[in-house]
């Protein structure tokens, strides 16, 4: 534009004496120091504080306008507080902290899921993931830093959950000898908690929750937070990352295609958390698929239309007893540890109640469950279908199907009773298996002690059984279901047998507890903690032997098992989820029916005897003694 066409406006402004720069600056500052400033450092001096030559690691020049107007300097270090102060100190904890997030990392990445696999050598694998996921971060640092970011968050989020599911799992794994089902398991946590109100009191309780939901939190944020640090310090350093990346990517495809494993089995190019992850994905599709396919299950009973007179004709007029003894397991009659002990009660006990004119035999049962959950044995025991988890046993309970205790009850030729001294509120299931009368922990007329998590020892409940029912005056015949709780974990204290005529109201167990020993004081043990449980077995078994001695007739009809095996503190995690079941009549008619189920004579059952799933016994005890189906 050449000055003749310029405006008017213009030339006056270009003709305007202009003010000399350095009083314009001047004036500039004056009005910004009259303002509240708001120092902003550069990102390199947030970030790097302690790096030479930053912003605010040396000054030279002019002094600021602070200083200039005499108020205190508002300089990069004052922003920075003891980092400032300390750089030595701040370096080594700022290295610290990354170090601890990457080892962090490295264990979640690595840890199993199963106690038994939890060893040193299992840290000396190699993860994919963090192989694979230093790749995607360097990648997305290179194409879109924002995404690396929020990938970093999610991807810490993820490994924190399933670091969770893997603790979740070794206490699964621990007690009922599975893994935690995220669909159908989250229920049991109530029972959990009952639990431990039971053996440790409710402040105990308390402590114990707050303190897991505490853990569990901190273990989600630090594993969050341990992620999106290392994804910082691998992008700070994406030259050796992506070198190291290679290195170990290659290392990994190595070992997977050689197959070098650890001592415990698990392989060296380790995939535990992505197995796991898939794992999940299988186990909520087929939660989700196992109501449908149980429903076409329940609907398969051969014994629906059968007639009453036809049910159970082989045992009219006979009193029938079916007892659970909780945690009575192969172990117990098989393990070399306590075998030797327990197998001389049965056999004692075969040889009394032989003496007494009774004849028993023996075999197995594969029960649903391990180390707990035993209302799903009792109800696969009685309904005659795999009740694996609480979804089943739910839809079980809320339908008609014809149990084996409310087929007794359906031929109107039996009172039918249950003896559940575990039993401590509201139990509606009760209903369902036909049962004209439920004798609950708060029935019996128990007035001594509980014995830990056991509401009533043992032989008080089948005295109360004794004078509730079985012992009345011009009575019919009788079908019970009693469950013997005294060997249920911990295990601590246990009772001891007494006289029958001094158990009384129960009050006697006073002091019979305080020779027990404390939970606390078992479980500190291993060793222990098998002794008592096998103690706690004899005394179940001596108190049931000891009642059909003394109280059993020619029309007793006994059939007794455990429910599951116990937790793998006992089994160590051998010999199944197998568990002993023995049937005692003195009517050698009775036995006669059963001689075609091969079970062998006595109460204890040797390696070799007959294996059959707890599904299967409704329907083979109510085919042998029905007239017809």
């Amino acid at each position: 534009m050449t000055p003749w066409t310029r405006s008017r406006q213009e030339q006056q402004e270009l003709q305007e004496p202009q003010e000399p720069q350095g009083q314009q600056e001047q004036q500039e500052q004056q009005e910004q120091d009259a303002q509240p400033r708001r120092v902003r450092l550069p990102r390199q001096a947030r970030a790097e504080p302690d790096t030479p030559g930053a912003p605010g690691a040396a000054r030279s020049g002019p002094e600021s306008a602070e200083e200039a107007a005499g108020a205190a300097p508002t300089t990069p270090d004052a922003v920075r507080g003891w980092r400032g102060r300390y750089p030595g100190a701040a370096r080594v904890v700022r290295h610290s902290t990354t170090a601890l997030a990457a080892v962090l990392v490295f264990l979640a990445l690595l840890v199993p899921n199963k106690p038994g696999y939890l060893t040193s050598g299992v840290f000396f694998r190699i993860p994919v993931e963090g192989v694979f996921g230093a790749a995607l971060l360097l990648v997305l640092q290179a194409l879109r830093p924002r995404a690396r970011r929020v990938t970093a968050a999610v991807g810490g989020a993820v490994l924190g959950v399933l670091t969770v599911l893997k603790f979740l799992d070794m206490g699964f794994f621990s007690v009922l000898d599975r893994p935690f089902d995220l669909v159908l398991d989250w229920i049991l946590f109530d029972d959990a908690r009952s639990f431990l109100e039971d053996s440790v009191g409710r402040a105990g309780a308390i402590a114990a929750q707050t303190g897991v939901v505490l853990l569990v939190l901190a273990l989600l944020v630090l594993i969050s937070l341990a992620v999106v640090r290392v994804s910082h310090l691998v992008v700070r350093h994406s030259a050796v990352a992506t070198q190291g990346t290679f290195a170990f990517g290659s290392l990994w495809m190595v070992l997977a295609l050689l197959g070098p494993q650890t001592s415990v089995g698990l392989p060296f190019a380790s995939g535990t958390t992505a197995d796991l992850a898939q794992e999940r994905v299988h186990q909520v599709r087929a939660g989700l698929e196992d109501k449908e396919q149980f429903a076409k299950e329940s609907r398969v009973d051969a014994f629906r239309a059968t007639p009453p007179d036809q049910l159970l004709s082989g045992l009219r007029g006979k009193d029938v007893i079916f007892t659970f003894i909780e945690s009575y397991g192969r172990s117990a009659v098989q393990d070399p540890a306590m075998a030797s002990q327990v197998d001389a009660v049965l056999a004692d006990g075969t040889q009394r109640l032989r003496a007494a004119g009774f004849s028993s035999r023996s075999a197995f049962l594969t029960s649903p469950t391990y180390g707990g959950g035993s209302w799903l044995a009792h109800s696969t025991f009685n309904s005659g279908l795999w009740i694996k988890n609480q979804q089943r046993y739910r839809s079980l309970t809320a339908s008609d199907r014809m149990t084996l205790t409310s087929a007794f009850r359906r031929t109107r030729a039996w009172r039918t009773v249950g003896i559940m001294p575990g039993v401590t509120r509201s139990w509606p299931e009760g209903k369902f298996y036909g049962l004209d009368h439920v004798y609950d922990s708060g029935k019996l007329g128990y007035q001594g002690p509980k014995f830990s998590w056991t509401p009533v020892p043992d032989q008080y409940s089948l005295a109360a059984f004794e004078r509730l029912e079985h012992g009345k005056a011009e009575r019919g015949p009788l079908m019970a279901e009693i469950i013997l709780a005294s060997s249920h974990n911990p295990w601590a204290p246990i009772p001891r047998m007494i006289g029958w005529d001094q158990v009384g109201d129960g009050s006697v167990y006073d002091s019979i507890k305080e020779e027990g020993k404390s939970p606390e004081e078992v479980w500190q043990d291993p060793d222990q903690v098998r002794n008592e449980y096998r103690r706690a077995i004899e005394y179940s078994l001596n108190s049931l032997i000891s009642y059909v001695e003394k109280y059993g007739d020619k029309d007793t009809v006994l059939v007794f098992l455990g429910d599951h095996q116990p937790v793998s503190t006992v089994t160590r995690g051998s010999l199944g989820r197998d568990v002993p079941v023995a049937i005692v009549a003195r009517d050698q008619a009775v036995l006669d029916r059963i001689s075609g189920w091969g079970w062998e004579d006595g109460l204890k059952p040797g390696a070799k005897a007959p294996v059959w799933r707890m599904d299967s016994f409704r329907d083979r005890f109510l085919s042998t003694f029905s007239s017809a189906r």
